[in-house]
């Protein structure tokens, strides 16, 4: 296993496990304590966990602000090839609804070649960036703030999204499975299905290390999508998934550029 990809694997772990010690760490993963401390090193220096005597932990860290946060900081450059893949489906003068995650975030600049263009979102981090543009029209969903996810759900949120009716959705999701995706929370499943049924086509966004895998939560079938944009190769497993749903798999090429 590369190093980034082991490291994105230890923040996994300590997602889950709250803490571990030096030598959970290194058993888990089949590697040398000193390859260890070099991970736990590289982590903390970007403020992703807190090293703590003979181990790390990701409680009570004052940077360890939330799971946005984390997830922006992973895998950035397949994020930005995939974002911006996605964002060459958007035709100037529709609306489009993108949701919380931190794939989304990094497609809203990519938007700007698009404009005009309506957008609606519960991404917090879409609104602050998108706010105040020329040609662009920002709705912004309403609903109970959720620092973890850095956007907006609950019931005011759903209903909001029950009264328009856009050209396209962008979505995201924590894993993929067997022609099922899957998200841990039911409160963000619940709002991200009513993403789903407010707009005529959906696209699903996904970085390459989200499949295979299940969370507490099945989101919606992989039919319900028009296309899933990845940024590397998938397993067979995964791509069977995909073309027996019915949707299309696109792989994003190369590393995007971030427009200025």
């Amino acid at each position: 296993m590369k190093a980034e990809a082991r490291r994105q694997a230890i923040m996994e772990f300590l997602m889950e496990a709250g803490s571990a010690s030096v030598d959970e760490i290194a058993e888990l993963f089949a590697v040398s304590k000193m390859t260890v401390h070099r991970d736990l090193d590289q982590l903390e220096t970007e403020s992703l966990l807190r090293k703590v005597r003979g181990g790390a932990t990701v409680q009570s860290s004052s940077q360890f602000e939330s799971d946005f946060v984390y997830r922006a900081r992973l895998a950035t450059d397949e994020k930005r090839a995939i974002a911006q893949a996605a964002a060459e489906h958007v035709e100037p003068g529709q609306s489009i609804i993108l949701d919380d995650g931190s794939t989304i975030a990094e497609m809203a600049r990519f938007l700007l070649e698009r404009r005009p263009l309506t957008l609606i979102t519960n991404n917090a981090n879409v609104m602050s960036t998108m706010m105040g543009i020329q040609g662009l029209k920002l709705i912004s969903l309403g609903g109970d703030y959720n620092k973890r996810f850095h956007g907006f759900f609950g019931l005011l949120t759903e209903q909001a999204l029950d009264s328009i009716r856009a050209d396209q959705a962008f979505i995201s999701t924590s894993s993929v499975s067997d022609g099922t995706a899957f998200h841990q929370d039911q409160e963000i499943v619940k709002t991200k299905r009513a993403i789903i049924a407010a707009a005529d086509t959906r696209h699903l966004l996904v970085d390459h290390t989200k499949f295979d895998k299940t969370a507490l939560h099945a989101l919606t079938g992989l039919g319900e999508f028009a296309r899933v944009i990845t940024g590397a190769a998938i397993s067979d497993r995964a791509r069977s998934g995909i073309e027996e749903a019915g949707a299309v798999l696109e792989i994003a090429r190369g590393q995007a550029e971030t427009p200025l």
